[in-house]
């Protein structure tokens, strides 16, 4: 890994490695943002600013210790074990289908996907059927009912998922840790200044917190592949992502244009 910085100033390569690894970070990180934006909108409104900055605090600063560990994170993409039995086999190559050997970031992977898709499953459970849960009695709305800390320690966990498979995304990208730290640096700052309008906009819109919810069942899934070896294009998750997102902005706007029609007075012939 190369850390001078003077070299990189005036090469033009470097500013499009700098923009397109910007680019690929801010991408990378709406998963995290919109699992952020998700759990403090089931905190008390006053500490959700507070919990969200947190969260995005603590993914800069994995983010930037894991690039300072560079080589041990590195490290992690080497198989711990190999189960050596795992099916099926392909008739093509006699190999199986499945990757029988096993890294800690696949461990990891897999653990971050199973995390994410129960969290998703709850959540989606609890705003289909918000009464089913009973605390002495109350019901459970699913809303303002978690916990400072809980919500701290769920953000960390998936904090660490996401920046693992962030930063050895950004190691197969380039060579040049200055362009790395000044990437996510930025990117992170962009979700920073982001955070606060989309949770507003996901806590304003019930439809929006179940595509959003959608989202992180399939990010869930999406790690859970790739961690046992099956590598689904980032690509094609970001567009199905952005393709449901602008039906779903098509249909807040065809309702906000129906509200607007209903509280018109009716005309006089």
């Amino acid at each position: 890994m190369d850390f001078n910085i003077a070299p990189l100033l005036s090469d033009p390569t470097a500013w499009a490695a700098l923009v397109s690894l910007i680019v690929m970070e801010v991408v990378l990180g709406i998963d995290n943002l919109i699992f952020i934006s998700i759990l403090t909108n089931k905190l008390p409104e006053a500490s959700r600013g507070r919990a969200r900055n947190i969260g995005i605090s603590l993914a800069l600063i994995l983010r930037l210790a894991l690039l300072g560990g560079i080589a041990w994170l590195v490290g992690l993409i080497h198989p711990v074990f190999d189960l050596g039995f795992i099916g099926p086999v392909d008739p093509h190559t006699g190999m199986p289908q499945f990757e029988t050997a096993f890294s800690w970031r696949d461990l990891i992977l897999i653990a971050g996907g199973l995390f994410l898709v129960w969290k998703a499953t709850t959540e989606i459970h609890h705003t289909m059927d918000p009464d089913a849960d009973h605390e002495g009695g109350t019901p459970v709305t699913g809303r303002a009912v978690m916990n400072f800390g809980a919500a701290i320690v769920q953000i960390l966990i998936l904090d660490i998922v996401f920046s693992i498979d962030s930063i050895l995304t950004a190691v197969g990208m380039t060579d040049h840790l200055p362009i790395m730290f000044a990437a996510v640096i930025i990117a992170v700052s962009v979700m920073m200044l982001a955070s606060g309008p989309l949770a507003r906009f996901i806590n304003a819109h019930p439809t929006v917190v179940m595509l959003a919810l959608g989202f992180l069942l399939m990010i869930g899934m999406v790690l859970i592949a790739d961690g046992f070896g099956i590598h689904v294009p980032k690509g094609y998750v970001y567009a199905a992502m952005a393709f449901s997102a602008f039906v779903e902005i098509l249909n807040l706007v065809s309702r906000k244009k129906k509200a607007k029609a209903g509280d018109k007075p009716p005309s006089v012939h």
